[in-house]
């Protein structure tokens, strides 16, 4: 058996997350399939076994079962000694973007992108405001990364895998990348981090509905 099992989805970009931090860390790992779209989350023995919360990603480790992205990421940065902070300074930092990410860059653009483009839902007054309340915190990114390599500087931290999150994700939104310069630098210097993969490379299941 492997070191860590993670329990994930190949269109969540919450899994995406842990996933690419193993991935960059050189981790041992497997993946274990969650039929978000079946429904397995919201089962009695999912919530009773696997996560009461009823989310994915859940990873296991050391006889531990832990979710929430940025708890897990904030793990795995303290037991592999990769991709943390190096001060109590860039703790903090760390965690105001990880918690930003959580709070505006991943979630409106996470909930924009299941309905635009996985679930092809027409135009609505809810995907406009998803979609101005997203530019809004990409524009807050974009901007930061303007003269930085990474998120902290000049060295990837979990804040950047986290906000990494959907940004590789292929699905249409309706907002055009290119307004986003800074970001798809970032995104291009992510890429080139060895161990990086798609998040559809390395995350089970289907892609589509």
């Amino acid at each position: 058996m492997s070191d860590y099992r993670l329990h994930c989805f190949a269109l969540s970009g919450n899994s995406y997350k842990v996933a690419l931090f193993l991935q960059l860390a050189g981790a041992d790992w497997e993946s274990v399939f969650v039929d978000y779209l079946g429904g397995e989350t919201h089962t009695d023995r999912y919530r009773s076994e696997v996560n009461e919360q009823g989310e994915a990603p859940v990873l296991e480790h050391n006889g531990l079962k832990l979710s929430q992205s940025g708890v897990i990421l904030d793990y795995l940065a303290k037991t592999t000694g990769q991709f943390g902070p190096t001060s109590d300074d860039e703790a903090r930092e760390i965690w105001r973007w990880m918690l930003f990410d959580n709070h505006k860059f991943t979630s409106y653009y996470a909930t924009l992108r299941f309905m635009v483009g996985v679930k092809k839902s027409e135009e609505t007054p809810v995907t406009a405001f998803l979609r101005e309340r997203a530019v809004g915190a990409y524009r807050i990114v974009d901007k930061h990364l303007v003269g930085k390599d990474f998120i902290l500087g000049s060295r990837p931290t979990i804040a950047d895998i986290s906000l990494a999150g959907y940004v590789f994700m292929p699905e249409p939104t309706g907002i055009e990348s290119s307004e986003f310069p800074a970001i798809e630098a970032w995104k291009a210097r992510l890429k080139q981090l060895p161990g990086w993969r798609h998040p559809y490379d390395i995350l089970p299941g289907p892609t589509s509905l």
